[in-house]
């Protein structure tokens, strides 16, 4: 039986990471922790215990106590906060991953999932099917932590034999959960704003294209990797996953197919300069041909269910 600990369970990824794991296991074999409170579907569907990551002594005894087999490390300080607070940001990132990894060797953990990133690329990266193998230059210090993590993942796959998985998300879009500091936040925030006022005022420039993805596609794209064999992957760092590109304009285009008056204004701020370094679109054919990914949500439908699921919110509040 496996047992599974999530660890960053309140946050975006995790909170709806955690429900989709007790699905497939059973809620008492999902443990989700955090140093923050949860959301109240984590807490009343299974085991929630506050846990600091970077704290070992008492990470490895949670591990040993409920023989845990597999963990899922999602705490991190994301893009934009990352940039306001560097060594921080570097310490939470750095360490809470080398934590997990020597207490996976030290008690013989089954597999990790770490998340990689997109910022893992840079100015020197080709923009337009950014390749799996190609130019790493990332320029910010969440992308940097993140590079040097993919690293560490091969190292210790290939020095310790420990079965680590990643994904390198594209900017992550759910009404679930709200944003949490990152660059591509705005696609999160203008739908409340679309809902509450009508007007956004969006931090990027209205033609700043990025790689985007509803959540439920990558909680799937999660879920399969981890489900795949071990002797189909091919990579060991962390692997390209592409779901929709698009930039402010077009995603506030599809907006006023539902709401006509909605009105966009631009203001870009230092996540500008982050947007740029970043790929506009991700070949994330490695994955497809290593694990038969797919994407199934595209702009049209990830908007309509955006707009709906977040009015819902609102009439419930």
């Amino acid at each position: 039986m496996e047992k599974i600990l999530v660890v960053g369970a309140a946050g975006q990824i995790g909170s709806e990471l955690t429900l989709a794991l007790r699905k497939i296991y059973g809620n008492e074999n999902v443990f989700a922790t955090d140093i923050k409170d949860a959301p109240k579907d984590v807490k009343k569907s299974g085991p929630f215990q506050l846990l600091d990551v970077m704290d070992d002594k008492r990470l490895i005894h949670f591990v040993i106590r409920y023989k845990i087999t597999q963990i899922y490390l999602l705490a991190a300080v994301l893009s934009g906060n990352a940039e306001r607070l560097p060594l921080q940001a570097w310490d939470i990132n750095m360490r809470s991953l080398l934590n997990i990894l020597d207490l996976a060797r030290e008690v013989g953990i089954r597999k990790i999932f770490w998340p990689s990133s997109i910022a893992v690329f840079g100015m020197t990266t080709p923009k337009t099917d950014t390749p799996q193998l190609t130019i790493m230059e990332p320029n910010t210090v969440y992308g940097i932590s993140k590079l040097a993590g993919e690293r560490w993942c091969e190292y210790y796959n290939h020095k310790h034999g420990l079965d680590v998985r990643s994904i390198r998300y594209p900017g992550l879009i759910s009404y679930k959960t709200e944003a949490g500091g990152g660059t591509t936040d705005y696609a999160v925030e203008i739908f409340y704003d679309a809902i509450e006022s009508k007007k956004y005022e969006c931090f990027l420039k209205p033609d700043t294209k990025l790689p985007m993805m509803f959540m439920d596609d990558a909680i799937r794209a999660t879920t399969e990797l981890m489900e795949a064999d071990s002797s189909r992957l091919s990579i060991r760092s962390s692997y390209n996953l592409s779901g929709i590109t698009f930039d402010p304009r077009q995603l506030s285009d599809e907006i006023k197919k539902y709401i006509p008056d909605f009105e966009i204004t631009y203001k870009p701020d230092f996540r500008q300069v982050i947007a740029e370094s970043w790929p506009q679109s991700i070949d994330d054919s490695v994955a497809r041909n290593d694990w038969g990914w797919k994407h199934k949500i595209n702009l049209e439908k990830m908007t309509r269910i955006m707009l709906k699921e977040t009015e819902k919110k609102f009439k419930h509040k």
